[in-house]
C-alpha cells in the first residue's frame, strides 16, 4: 500500500506559520569581498592579452544609445557544490528559475556584446610589476606568484574558461610574454553570471532564519556588477515546511542586492537620464546618501524621491527613502529600507510570509537610479503600507497615534493587508513602534481549514479564499447581554462592488454593504464590524495564495525529476557545469495528482453544501452604519447611526 498520498494529506492540514521571519546578512558578507574590475590607468595599457580596442567616442556613444534589453542572468552550479537529491535539486532549480525570470522581466540592461569574460586579480597572480617608465614593459607583471591556482568568487572557484588570460614579462625589455593562463571562451548570452552554491555553511548553521545570502565579486568598468555567488542554505531546502514562494522571494531579494541595491555601490550610481541623446554620457550623482533632520540616513536619488512623493502623497521637495538603522556597520549605512516607513517591501531587512511582501515601486526606482538598468515599472506591485500618509509617516514621533497602520497596545486585530488576523507587536527593526503582525498559528482568513481552530460560531466567522480580516466585536446574543466583548480581528467573506467599495457576509447572513471607514451592525448579532478604508477592493494585484498553490508546495516533496546529468543537450556546450534551468524535466506521480484532485473535490462539495444551507436558512438582517470608530481594540458608542436598509 502506498502511504505517500495520506502523508501529504496530513501535511496539508498542518498549521502554517506566516510570522516566521527570514533574516538577510548581505551587508555582513559583501563588505568581506574584494570586487575585481577591469584594469584601469597604467595597468590597462599593460594588461595581457591586449584588451579589445577601446571604441572611439562615436562608437562609445552608439553603444550607450543601444536600446536596453532584459538582463540575461546565467546560473552556474559550481563543481564543488554538494550533490543534491532529485527533489532538493527540483526545489532549488525551479525557485531560482522563477526568480531569475522575474528579475529579467523587471530589469533591462545594455547587453554584453560578446561572451562574458571575467577579470583576473593582478594582485593574486603577479608577484611584482616592472615600474620603470623607460623600459618596454613598464607597469607589466614581471614575475608570477608560485602558488597562484585560481580566481574565486565568494568561496566558489571560477572556471578558467570564464576568465581573461594572464601573462608575465620576465625581462623588462623583451615584449614577448610568458603565458600563465590562456584567455577563456567566456559565457555566451550573459549579462550577469550567478554562481549558486547549496550547502550547510557555518553561517547557515549559526542562524536558522537565514535561507540564503549572496555577494557580487566582479564589476565592469562602469561599476555594474557582472558576477556574484549566492549560497543557498541546504537544511531549509530539505524541510517539510519548505515553500516555493518563500525561496523565490529570497532569491529575488538577494539578486537585487548583488545587482546594485548595496551600500557598497551607492557611491557608484550614475544619472543616465539623458544618455539617449548624442554625446551625452552618464554622470555620477555624487553623494546620494545623507541624513535628515532626525539623523536618519536616507537615499536621495531623483527617481526614488519622485516615487516617495507619489507613494506618500507629499510635495516635500527633498523626500528621500529611509535606510534601516539596525544591523549597520561602522559607517551607519544599510542596504535595506527602514521597516517603519517601507514595511512589506522586498528590500526590507526581514522577509515574512510571501503574500505580504511586495516588489514595490520604491525599490524599482532605486534600481533605476543605479544608472545601469532600465526598469519596467508596469510590473511594480502595490505597496499598501503608508500609502497617502504624508512625509512624516513612520517617524518615531508619529507612529504611536497618528496612523491606522500602527497600533498602540497588545490587542488582537488585523494585519494591514487583511489576509491575516494579527497581534499588536514590535520588533528590533521597528524602534518601539507597534504593528499588527500575523498570529503564529491559523491566522489566515483565506484558508478554509482554519475554521476548525477557533470559536467561529459565536462571532459568525467564515474562512475561505474570499475571506478577509475585519476588526469586530460581533457575537451571538447570550444570557449575559451586559457582558463586554473586546474588538479583535475576525474573518468574514467579502466581495468588491467598486473601488474601495465592498460587501461582507457573516455566518447565516446575506451579503451586506460595508461602507469604507464606517462600522455596521448585523441583526442576529450584538456588536459591530468595522469596514476598513482604502485597504480592500482598491489594489488589483493583491491576492492571497490559492489552496492549490499551497497544496502544490506541500506536495512537492514527492515530485520526481529527471536529473540534468541524465539529460543530453541537443546543442553541445563546452561548459559542463552551466545548468540551463529550462532543461529540468518535472513529472508528478499520478497518485499525487489524484490525491490533490480528491482533496479539492471534497472542498468543493463542502462549499456547495454550505452555500445551499445558507441560502435556505439565512435570515434577513438589518445593517447600520456608524461614524468611523478609532482603529483600536474597542469600539465607541453607536451615536449617529445611519440606517442603510432592511
Amino acid at each position: 500500500m502506498h502511504f505517500a498520498p495520506f502523508v501529504c494529506i496530513g501535511i496539508l492540514l498542518l498549521p502554517w506559520f506566516p510570522c516566521t521571519w527570514e533574516k538577510c546578512i548581505f551587508d555582513q558578507v559583501q563588505r568581506s569581498i574584494k570586487v575585481v574590475s577591469p584594469p584601469s590607468g597604467q595597468y590597462a595599457s599593460a594588461h595581457w592579452p591586449l584588451p579589445r580596442q577601446r571604441p572611439k567616442r562615436a562608437e562609445k556613444n552608439a553603444e550607450s544609445m543601444a536600446v536596453p534589453q532584459p538582463i540575461r542572468i546565467k546560473v552556474w552550479i559550481p563543481s564543488e557544490s554538494p550533490a543534491l537529491s532529485d527533489w532538493e535539486r527540483e526545489r532549488l532549480m525551479t525557485a531560482v528559475d522563477e526568480a531569475v525570470s522575474e528579475v529579467s522581466s523587471l530589469l533591462s540592461v545594455r547587453r554584453v556584446p560578446d561572451s562574458l569574460l571575467l577579470n583576473r586579480d593582478i594582485n593574486k597572480y603577479c608577484k611584482f610589476i616592472w615600474r620603470n617608465s623607460s623600459t618596454v614593459n613598464n607597469m607589466k607583471c614581471g614575475r608570477a606568484k608560485e602558488n597562484y591556482r585560481f580566481e574565486s568568487c565568494f568561496g566558489v572557484n571560477i572556471p578558467d574558461e570564464h576568465l581573461n588570460g594572464c601573462a608575465v614579462y620576465p625581462h623588462p625589455e623583451h615584449p614577448v610574454p610568458t603565458v600563465l593562463r590562456p584567455e577563456g571562451t567566456g559565457v555566451p548570452d550573459t549579462d550577469f553570471l550567478l554562481y549558486v552554491f547549496t550547502h550547510s555553511t557555518d553561517k547557515c548553521k549559526a542562524e536558522s532564519s537565514i535561507l540564503a545570502y549572496a555577494a557580487h565579486c566582479q564589476a565592469d568598468s562602469e561599476g555594474r556588477p557582472l558576477a556574484g555567488t549566492m549560497v543557498i542554505c541546504r537544511e531549509p531546502l530539505r524541510m517539510e515546511r519548505y515553500t516555493h514562494e518563500r525561496y523565490v522571494q529570497t532569491v529575488i531579494h538577494e539578486l537585487f542586492h548583488v545587482l546594485g541595491f548595496s551600500k557598497e555601490l551607492f557611491s557608484r550610481w550614475k544619472d543616465c537620464s539623458l544618455s539617449s541623446q548624442a554625446v551625452v554620457d552618464c554622470w555620477p550623482y555624487g553623494q546620494v546618501i545623507s541624513t535628515d533632520e532626525m539623523g536618519q540616513f536616507r537615499l536621495y536619488s531623483p527617481t526614488v524621491i519622485r516615487a516617495m512623493q507619489k507613494h506618500l502623497n507629499s510635495t516635500h521637495d527633498d523626500l528621500g527613502a529611509p535606510l534601516e538603522n539596525k544591523d549597520v556597520g561602522s559607517d551607519g549605512l544599510s542596504s535595506h529600507w527602514e521597516a517603519r516607513v517601507l514595511q512589506g517591501s522586498i528590500m526590507a531587512a526581514l522577509l515574512v510570509e510571501p503574500s505580504l511582501i511586495r516588489i514595490d515601486p520604491i525599490t524599482l526606482a532605486a534600481l533605476q537610479d543605479t544608472g545601469w538598468y532600465s526598469v519596467n515599472f508596469s510590473r511594480a506591485q502595490s505597496l499598501v503600507w503608508g500609502e497617502g500618509e504624508g512625509s512624516q509617516f513612520g517617524s518615531l514621533s508619529t507612529c504611536h497615534n497618528s496612523s491606522t497602520f500602527f497600533c498602540t497596545d497588545s490587542a488582537l486585530g488585523c494585519h494591514y493587508l487583511h489576509f491575516h488576523k494579527g497581534e499588536c507587536l514590535t520588533d528590533p527593526y521597528l524602534d518601539g513602534c507597534h504593528v499588527f503582525k500575523p498570529l503564529a498559528n491559523t491566522s489566515e482568513c483565506w484558508i478554509k481549514e482554519n475554521e476548525r481552530s477557533g470559536m467561529n460560531e459565536e462571532s459568525g466567522e467564515i474562512y475561505g479564499s474570499d475571506s478577509r480580516c475585519f476588526i469586530s466585536n460581533l457575537t451571538r446574543p447570550n444570557h449575559s447581554p451586559s457582558s463586554h466583548v473586546s474588538a479583535a480581528g475576525h474573518c468574514y467573506r467579502h466581495r468588491c462592488t467598486g473601488r474601495n467599495k465592498y460587501q461582507i457576509q457573516v455566518k447565516d447572513s446575506d451579503w451586506l454593504d460595508c461602507p469604507a471607514g464606517k462600522s455596521v451592525e448585523v441583526s442576529g448579532y450584538q456588536g459591530f464590524i468595522f469596514c476598513p478604508d482604502n485597504r480592500l477592493c482598491k489594489y488589483s494585484d493583491l491576492a492571497p495564495p490559492t489552496s492549490r498553490q499551497k497544496a502544490d508546495n506541500l506536495l512537492n516533496i514527492s515530485i520526481s525529476i529527471k536529473s540534468d546529468h541524465d539529460v543530453k543537450e541537443k546543442d553541445a556546450s563546452p561548459h559542463h557545469n552551466l545548468v540551463p534551468l529550462s532543461s529540468v524535466t518535472v513529472s508528478k506521480p499520478e497518485i499525487i495528482v489524484a490525491a490533490v484532485l480528491s482533496i479539492m473535490g471534497a472542498f468543493s462539495l463542502l462549499s456547495a453544501a454550505a452555500l445551499i444551507y445558507r441560502k435556505c436558512s439565512s435570515a434577513r438582517v438589518r445593517v447600520h452604519a456608524a461614524n468611523e470608530p478609532p482603529y483600536r481594540s474597542q469600539f465607541q458608542g453607536t451615536d449617529g447611526k445611519t440606517k442603510h436598509g432592511q
